[in-house]
């Protein structure tokens, strides 16, 4: 699990919730016409913009982005598939039966390997998957990228219902407060969901569809040089491509 995720997000609202308390009561930051206006209007504008699967399958991928561990790096994957090539250069294909695989994709291509499948089918099977995984992260980035922008959107109309409200009723004090509250609240609103939930899952969609582009292009790369027998030093020296200066002079000191 991804504690920075869970810390950041508890963090900001128990920081608004404290200063909520110590200026006075919650109960006055509670109002359901607010709520109604800025998460209704923004689920009910984004469902205009896409497919209600598509939604459902966002928010899915985004919280469980949000909430993962830490990818494996690309050193480690390195180092990994160097090892797997020099197990099929002793033993075979076979010899990948029985071995444990840290990251499931690369699991997969191992056993596609050890099942003896065509270099070909292997390539194509694999990019497809990538690509799937990708354009599935890109649509989840797109939907949150959509409720952050209508959160606050949403807050600004309810500031307008509150004020026209409150303007109408100006003859009859106790109706002022009221429309006041849904004036200011939905705007606090629309800033909350925006600022802590949807704007920072668009960026973390944004770094995971990096990495994972990175992680698994070099993963189909390197189980492409295994099903070939090529040396685990070649293959090694093929994917370190893949590094900054920086951690290709590391891995080869390591080396």
């Amino acid at each position: 699990m991804d504690l920075a995720t869970l810390i950041g997000i508890v963090g900001a609202f128990g920081i608004v919730t404290t200063a909520i308390f110590l200026g006075g009561s919650f109960g006055q930051f509670i109002d359901v016409p607010s709520v109604l206006i800025v998460v209704g209007g923004g689920l009910a504008a984004t469902l205009i913009r896409f497919q209600l699967t598509d939604i459902a399958t966002a928010f899915v991928t985004g919280f469980k982005v949000a909430l993962a561990g830490k990818n494996a790096s690309p050193r480690d994957l390195i180092t990994e598939i160097s090892n797997l090539g020099e197990i099929v250069r002793k033993s075979g294909p076979l010899g990948l039966e029985n071995v444990d695989v840290s990251d499931p994709v690369l699991a997969k291509g191992v056993q596609y390997i050890a099942d003896g499948y065509e270099l070909e089918f292997i390539k194509e099977s694999m990019e497809r998957e990538r690509d799937l995984q990708l354009s599935r992260l890109a649509e989840g980035k797109r939907v949150f990228k959509a409720l952050g922008d209508s959160a606050p959107a949403f807050g600004m109309i309810g500031t307008l219902v509150g004020l026209v409200q409150m303007l109408a009723n100006m003859d009859d004090p106790a109706a002022i407060g009221p429309s006041m509250a849904v004036a200011l609240l939905t705007t606090l609103y629309g800033a909350l969901i925006s600022n802590i939930l949807c704007l920072p899952l668009v960026d973390k969609l944004d770094a995971k569809f990096d990495v994972d582009d990175l992680n698994q292009t070099l993963i189909i790369d390197g189980v492409c040089q295994i099903r070939e027998s090529k040396s685990p030093a070649l293959i090694k020296e093929m994917l370190i491509a893949y590094l900054p200066d920086k951690l290709r002079a590391e891995l080869a000191d390591a080396a």
